[in-house]
């Protein structure tokens, strides 16, 4: 009964989410305690939901100091250098934008957190795809695939979930791994490159000259930098200066000195010329992230106690006076209440999972319901098993609660722990979607996108990419 039932639940927050009944929040929270209430414990609701909070608390702390941290180097121009080159690339094509996003969520991604990859990645190609009108579910799809692929690496969780779960050497089920995740990384920017060339066709072949007299104002909202609350976009004509603001020198002058002038002939992915940027401190801000990235992946301290550091530490060196403090805070206010929000609502939904003991259920009976005929081939039903099992729970669920019992099962029929743990990461590209995964909430938030929408639309090549990289891992002999 607990398995139809916790099926049952996640069907009904899928459905109602997809068809916009409910809001992500309410249906995270209303969802499971009516459930609970259906399981017959009820008065434990309480104790359920406290053990969920007290689990994603840490989380929440991480991912509020992370926005505060991130969203402040974006003001004050550290990644600028980064964008500039990317949007270089992209120009006013569709295609190239699109091409664009999954390689910087690639880039981004090699710091091993998904919150991160997607504030950057957003703040970036946000601005094209609002200015050309292009589909921003085709954004938020690319990224969190991409994002998924690298979420593979030793230092991003799954991988050393794997290893701690089998006790193993993290680097002994990475490294084996490399070709069939790169083919699985190649086929995303395959995809981009289909989807890209979908919305050219949609859009039709623009050039910045046709986007520019479309578009007269040469300013847009963009969600997360800038001076007042927001940051701007601008995007101009280099030699002539047709639709800037100043001379090239006035627009270039803040940015010279953090490396790289900007492009004159596209877009410019975030103001030159917002009164937040730092470029005499850019060195020390890279410094300070090379640090902060350095410290996480050493584990010196906990992430969420090193974001609150470098949160505050960035806020004090680079707006040492309190009235822009607070400005800095207010422009990040409401990315960090959606998410935080989400987290705590996510929260009762695990909790709920949890503790009425659905998951433990639902898994139980997956791995019972495996044919003994398949016992030879537990690597590939692994590989399969971790595309609905990471979607519908947590990492920690899925690696320390199920893939030690598949693990067992393969072992009696001379299958190694070593390619069941390899076979466990597959499903990671779709998880990174997951309901249950915070960093999504900053996703389609920062972009504006209904979670339904985005669910519609990146489930099918998610799991499509996934399916990639376990043929990949079969042909190459690694799973």
């Amino acid at each position: 009964m607990l398995t139809i039932l916790g099926f049952a639940m996640i069907a009904t927050f899928l459905v109602l989410i997809m068809m916009k009944k409910m809001s992500p929040i309410a249906a995270l929270v209303l969802i499971p305690a009516l459930f609970c209430v259906f399981v017959g414990k009820g008065a434990n609701l309480g104790d359920y939901v406290l053990d969920g909070v007290t689990d994603l608390a840490p989380t929440a702390a991480m991912l509020m100091f992370a926005i505060v941290y991130f969203g402040v180097m974006i003001d004050v121009g550290l990644f600028d250098p980064i964008v500039r080159g990317i949007l270089k690339f992209c120009k006013a094509d569709p295609m190239r934008i699109v091409v664009g996003t999954a390689l910087l969520a690639a880039i981004v991604s090699l710091d091993g957190d998904g919150s991160t990859t997607f504030m950057i990645t957003v703040s970036a190609m946000y601005p094209l795809y609002k200015r050309l009108k292009m589909s921003l579910v085709v954004m938020t799809g690319v990224a969190a695939m991409a994002n998924g692929v690298m979420n593979t690496l030793p230092w991003g969780g799954p991988t050393a979930r794997a290893a701690t779960a089998l006790k193993l050497d993290a680097s002994d089920i990475f490294v084996p791994m490399i070709p069939a995740l790169l083919v699985g990384l190649l086929f995303v920017f395959v995809l981009s490159y289909v989807l890209g060339v979908r919305e050219r066709r949609r859009l039709g072949v623009l050039t910045l000259d046709e986007v520019l007299d479309e578009e007269k104002e040469t300013e847009t909202v963009l969600v997360g930098a800038g001076g007042s609350g927001r940051g701007k976009v601008s995007m101009r004509k280099g030699a002539t200066g047709g639709a800037g603001s100043g001379t090239d020198a006035e627009n270039s002058e803040n940015t010279d000195d953090a490396g790289d002038s900007a492009d004159d002939d596209g877009f410019q992915g975030l103001d030159p010329n917002r009164p937040t940027l730092r470029p005499k401190l850019y060195w020390f801000n890279a410094l300070l992230t090379v640090t902060l990235l350095t410290a996480m992946i050493m584990e010196w301290l906990p992430i969420p106690v090193l974001f609150l550091l470098g949160a505050a530490l960035a806020l004090s060196v680079n707006f040492p006076h309190i009235p822009d403090q607070k400005a800095r805070l207010a422009a990040h206010a409401d990315n960090v209440l959606n998410v935080s929000g989400m987290v705590f609502a996510a929260a009762v939904f695990t909790g709920v999972l949890q503790g009425t003991g659905m998951v433990d259920n639902m898994a139980k009976w997956m791995v019972d319901v495996i044919p003994g005929s398949m016992g030879p081939h537990m690597a590939l039903v692994t590989g399969i098993l971790s595309l609905p099992l990471t979607y519908f729970m947590s990492n920690d669920g899925f690696y320390f609660g199920v893939l030690p019992v598949l693990a067992e099962a393969g072992a009696a029929h001379g299958v190694s722990p070593l390619e069941m743990a390899r076979a466990s990461l597959v499903g990671q590209p779709l998880h990174m979607s997951s309901p249950l995964v915070p960093a999504v909430y900053v996703l389609v938030g920062m972009a504006k996108v209904e979670f339904g929408d985005h669910t519609k639309f990146v489930v099918k090549w998610a799991a499509l990419t996934c399916l990639v990289i376990l043929g990949a891992g079969m042909l190459f002999g690694i799973i």
